[in-house]
C-alpha cells in the first residue's frame, strides 16, 4: 500500500558531513604519545571503556572524547602521564574544534530534491555549540525546516520530538548510519528508519539490524533517497 511521508529527518554526523575519520585521526595520535606505556589496542579498548562510563557525565561529542582520553592516559601510566601529553591532547581536541566540515557525496542535492515535498528536519545528538558551529559552516542552515541537537538519540527523544513538532511518527523518516541511534530508536518510536552506512562508525553505535522490519530500509548512500520515498509513496 502506499505510505505517505511529511517529514524526513536527517542525522548530522557521517550522515552529512565527516566526522568519525577526525576522531580515528587523534586516536591514533593518542596511540603514539602513549607507545612507550601500552600497545595501542590495548589503549583503544581502556579509552572505549572510559567513553562508555562518561556518556553520563559528558555526552557526546570531541569535549567528552578528550577528557576521556586524559582519563585513560592518567589509568595506562599509573598516574605518571606527563604534562606534555595532557597538552597535546587538549590541542588535539582544539585541533578537531577548528577542523572544516567535508559535505558527503549527495547530500545537498538529495535535500534540495526533497524540500519542496516534505518538512526536512536534522536531528543530531552532541556538544550544542560544536554542533552548531558545524552546521553554520556547512551551508546547511537554510535548508532545513528545523534543526534538534539533543544530548541523546533514543526512543523518547524521538517521541518528544515528534510530540513537540506535531508529526505523526508514522509519516516521519529518519535517515542516518548509526544503526543505534537513527534507525532502531526511530522505528521504537513509530517513524521510519532508512540506513545509509559511513565505512566508519563508533562502536558504542553498533546494533543488529532490524531485518524483516516493514518500517526499515538500507540504502547504499544518500543519491538513491528520493527513489525509495518516491517507490514507497506509490
Amino acid at each position: 500500500m502506499p505510505h505517505k511521508f511529511s517529514t524526513i529527518a536527517f542525522d548530522a554526523d557521517d550522515t552529512l558531513w565527516e566526522n568519525e575519520a577526525f576522531f580515528r585521526l587523534t586516536q591514533d595520535r593518542f596511540a603514539q604519545l602513549l607507545v612507550d606505556y601500552t600497545d595501542p589496542d590495548t589503549l583503544a579498548a581502556r579509552l572505549l571503556a572510559a567513553e562508555r562510563r562518561n556518556l553520563g557525565h559528558y555526552g557526546f561529542g570531541i569535549k567528552g572524547f578528550v577528557l576521556s582520553m586524559i582519563e585513560t592516559a592518567i589509568e595506562v601510566t599509573d598516574e605518571k602521564v606527563p604534562a606534555t601529553v595532557i597538552k597535546e591532547l587538549i590541542d588535539a581536541g582544539q585541533d578537531m574544534l577548528r577542523h572544516p566540515i567535508h559535505l558527503l557525496d549527495g547530500v545537498t542535492e538529495t535535500i534540495e530534491k526533497l524540500a519542496s515535498d516534505y518538512d526536512i528536519l536534522m536531528i543530531t545528538k552532541g556538544d550544542l555549540l560544536d554542533q552548531e558551529r558545524k552546521l553554520a559552516q556547512s551551508g546547511l542552515g537554510d535548508k532545513f525546516d528545523g534543526i534538534e541537537i539533543v544530548s541523546a538519540k533514543d526512543c523518547a527523544t524521538y517521541r518528544n520530538i515528534f510530540t513537540h513538532r506535531q508529526i505523526d511518527p508514522n509519516s516521519a523518516m529518519m535517515v542516518g548510519n548509526s544503526m543505534k541511534s537513527d534507525v532502531i530508536a526511530p522505528i521504537q518510536a513509530g517513524a521510519w528508519g532508512v540506513f545509509v552506512p559511513h565505512n566508519l562508525t563508533w562502536a558504542i553505535e553498533h546494533a543488529a539490524p532490524p531485518v524483516g522490519h516493514a518500517r526499515f530500509h538500507e540504502l547504499e548512500n544518500l543519491f538513491g533517497l528520493p527513489d525509495l520515498i518516491h517507490t514507497l509513496s506509490t
